[in-house]
């Protein structure tokens, strides 16, 4: 005689959902985390509501003194605006890898395995914070960043870093990155490894080709302010929607030509 299944299997039948419960979760404090501004002087609304035209930022006080509490609270900012922006854009990825792990021989910890994968994605995120932490530091040192509002100063500037992030987009590496990005099941035949450690470094992997195919797009915070809500949120759904419409490869083109043109148009008029 044959008893039901007990609560261990039962959980493990269910583990997708679970997976996508642990990212909805994540996301969502993420979320209020960044909105809220948790340990910054004025919260993501507060910035968003006083944000000026690009380029002509509201200055507000004399420079922030940079000691190793407001380092850290810069990172953690950067950080965790990441997990919130750009968790979502890997969920199809996870959720094909709990289904691949669930059929094989580590079913009975797929779960876990998926989480792995995606401390490993978000782990790539936080190097990349790290360094936009450091980039901040450096550009409020050199007055070209308004240090209350985390906006570039000069017009001229934010042109420039419109025109790189829209000529990056024509790129043979954006596009390459991009496709890994997009075909979550070629990646995880080619690069998948057994075990937490092989979990980890997929999930490192597939950040490192996230983060080639989305590092200009992210660096144009500095443009219209690293804590515009607009401008996070407009973002996220650019990039989640760039890498869900594997097709379209006409999205990546006409964002690439719009972000140039409003470069060069920004740099003739601070120019001029």
């Amino acid at each position: 005689m044959t008893g039901g299944a007990g609560p261990v299997e039962r959980l493990v039948r269910h583990d997708r959902r679970i997976v996508m419960l642990a990212v909805l979760v994540i996301v969502v404090i993420a979320a209020a985390y960044t909105v809220l501004g948790v340990g910054m002087e004025m919260s993501a609304l507060e910035m968003t509501r006083m944000a000026r035209a690009i380029g002509a930022p509201m200055e507000m006080g004399g420079a922030t003194a940079w000691d190793a509490r407001h380092a850290l609270l810069i990172f953690l900012m950067w950080w965790v605006m990441m997990i919130a922006m750009m968790t979502p854009s890997a969920a199809p990825l996870l959720l094909l890898y709990t289904a691949v792990k669930r059929r094989g021989p580590d079913g009975a910890r797929a779960t876990a395995l998926s989480l792995v994968l995606l401390f490993g994605y978000l782990l790539t995120w936080a190097g990349f914070s790290a360094l936009a932490t450091a980039l901040q530091w450096a550009l409020e040192r050199a007055d070209l960043v308004a240090a209350a509002m985390m906006t570039v100063k000069s017009g001229l500037l934010a042109g420039a870093i419109l025109l790189v992030a829209g000529l990056y987009q024509f790129t043979p590496f954006k596009a390459a990155c991009l496709k890994h990005c997009r075909a979550p099941a070629h990646f995880i035949a080619a690069h998948g490894r057994p075990g937490f450690w092989g979990a980890l470094r997929l999930g490192g992997h597939h950040g490192a080709y996230c983060l080639g195919c989305c590092w200009a797009l992210m660096a144009l915070l500095f443009v219209g302010g690293v804590m515009n809500l607009w401008w996070i949120v407009a973002l996220a759904l650019y990039v989640l929607a760039e890498k869900m419409l594997a097709q379209a490869l006409w999205l990546t083109w006409i964002t690439g030509g719009a972000l140039i043109a409003a470069g060069v148009w920004l740099m003739a008029v601070a120019f001029y």
